[in-house]
């Protein structure tokens, strides 16, 4: 596959947006975690 002569900005362009939805979804997994653990931090504090 011949990308001419803009092969680099093309390949660049897809490794950023690689890396911004990899981030993107990295982050994602983390928030959903904190909010997990809140979420059983306050249901056991409604128990009491």
């Amino acid at each position: 596959m011949d990308l001419g002569p803009h092969a680099g900005f093309i390949i660049g362009a897809y490794l950023v947006t690689a890396a911004v939805v990899a981030g993107l979804v990295a982050w994602l997994l983390v928030d959903r975690a904190r909010l997990s653990a809140q979420l059983k931090r306050l249901e056991k504090a409604q128990k009491r």
